[in-house]
This record gives C-alpha cells, structure tokens and sequence, in this order.
C-alpha cells in the first residue's frame, strides 16, 4: 500500500518564508547581509555563516564569527538576532551594539541598521 500525504515542489524556487529559516544554510538577517545559524553543540551565540559583500555588515563580520549578544541581550538563535533588530529599528534607533567573537577575540560592534 502507497499513500502520498504531500509532495515538495518540483521547482526549488518555491520556498516558504519558515523553510528560509529552517535551511541549513542559515537565515538571512534582513537590511544586514548575515547569513545566521544557531551555535553548534549548544553553545552560546549565533555563527555567521555566510556574509553578502553588499550588506550593510560586509565590512564588519566575516563568516565563522559569533554574534554573542545585541543591545546587551544574550543571543541564541538567528531569530533573536532578528527580533533584536527589529526591536532597535522601532525604537528609531539607526544601528546595534553586536558582542561578536572572532579569530582575533572579543570584539563589540556597531551596526547600522537604518530607519524601519
């Protein structure tokens, strides 16, 4: 007995706003050209895992970088980075303050982020 409950669509395209997020290729941070992935193993923070050099971060994260905390509050999910963000942005704010580690150690970085 075969029984066929969906099936994905033919064309690679056709993508949905939730399959974005849950790629394993990360979640696109928007305005900031940030690919993002949850910490491996449980740990803190959230890598960068891919960077478009035409996003307004390009200049400041490289991809394998940790964004540990935004605007001082402890990140560990791509949709926490989001949420900060946006919370920023409505507020008015025109950039975050990013905690990141890197290869060179434990940078603080302000991000623009514009007007919403």
């Amino acid at each position: 007995m075969t029984l066929t409950l969906g099936e994905l669509p033919k064309d690679r395209q056709a993508r949905t706003d939730t399959e974005e997020r849950t790629s394993p290729r990360g979640v696109e941070v928007p305005k900031l050209g940030l690919s993002l992935a949850p910490a491996r193993n449980g740990g803190d923070g959230v890598v960068v895992t891919q960077v478009d050099p035409n996003g307004t971060a390009s200049d400041q994260f490289q991809a394998g970088d940790v964004i540990l905390d935004v605007n001082g509050k402890a990140v560990s999910s791509p949709a926490d980075v989001r949420k900060a963000v946006s919370d920023a942005q409505s507020d008015g704010k025109r950039s975050v303050l990013m905690r990141v580690k890197s290869n060179q150690g434990t940078r603080f970085v302000a991000v623009a982020i514009g007007n919403a």
